[in-house]
């Protein structure tokens, strides 16, 4: 039985979804690994304010984050099919660069180890999304970034409401404004599933055990630079390396 277009298409984004949604539900996927079991528990005492394990984590996370959504943002600038979705793009770029910039001001000041690589499942998001073309290429990248930005608001919600780090709750603001930005502008490109979007907000799915480790990317696979395209302005800088301190 041949498959439509239209249904290709949507197995190809609910794959890609799926894969993404396992690894929000396994931090350890993103670089980021607890090393208690109470994420409350006092780790420094700083001259801003005692930093907890959900303290630093969340630094990381942020971190983490960019090293994967700026190269996709670049893609989308770069082979968006609409002006949303170069917009859209732009944004992304732009916004986990200035979030990448506070992460390394005040990692050392808060004696924070920050990941300086994408992890390998971190790849091979990239990689789904530069593997399809046209308009697979809008769909896949915006809703695999919708679901995303819209798991980031609890973690975001709570360390606000929780940390007594200054500048953690500072970066927290600032990730707040800057995911909802990045929502906004994801939405108007017309190309979000709500459906399928609320509905994973609030039932991720579990992946089954033979998918918890996350695949290399494969041989041949193209790399996507942390780099900006000659032309663009986006009045910021790329994620770059960071000392490695803590």
């Amino acid at each position: 039985m041949r498959l439509s277009r239209r249904t290709t298409g949507s197995v190809f984004v609910g794959g890609a979804l799926a894969l993404t949604l396992g690894a929000l539900a396994y931090p350890t996927m993103l670089g980021v690994q607890n090393t208690a079991t109470s994420s409350s528990r006092v780790i420094a005492n700083t001259r801003y304010g005692p930093l907890t394990e959900a303290d630093r984590d969340f630094v990381v996370k942020v971190r983490s984050a960019g090293l994967w959504e700026h190269p996709l943002g670049l893609l989308a600038m770069q082979r968006g099919t609409t002006p949303e979705m170069k917009e859209a793009g732009k944004h992304l770029v732009a916004g986990h660069a200035r979030l990448d910039a506070t992460c390394r001001r005040i990692a050392p000041e808060l004696g924070i180890t920050l990941p300086n690589q994408a992890t390998p499942q971190q790849q091979q998001f990239v990689a789904t999304v530069d593997g399809s073309t046209g308009k697979q290429f809008d769909t896949t990248a915006v809703n695999i970034m919708r679901v995303t930005h819209g798991q980031i608001f609890p973690v975001i919600a709570n360390i606000r409401a929780t940390t007594r780090n200054t500048m953690v709750r500072q970066l927290a603001d600032q990730a707040n404004d800057t995911v909802l930005d990045h929502i906004t502008v994801l939405e108007k490109t017309g190309l979000v599933n709500f459906d399928q979007a609320n509905f994973q907000q609030t039932s991720p799915p579990k992946l089954p055990k033979d998918q918890l480790t996350p695949p290399p990317p494969q041989p041949g696979a193209p790399v996507v630079a942390l780099t900006e395209p000659p032309g663009l302005d986006v009045n910021t800088t790329s994620p770059t390396p960071s000392p490695t301190v803590g």
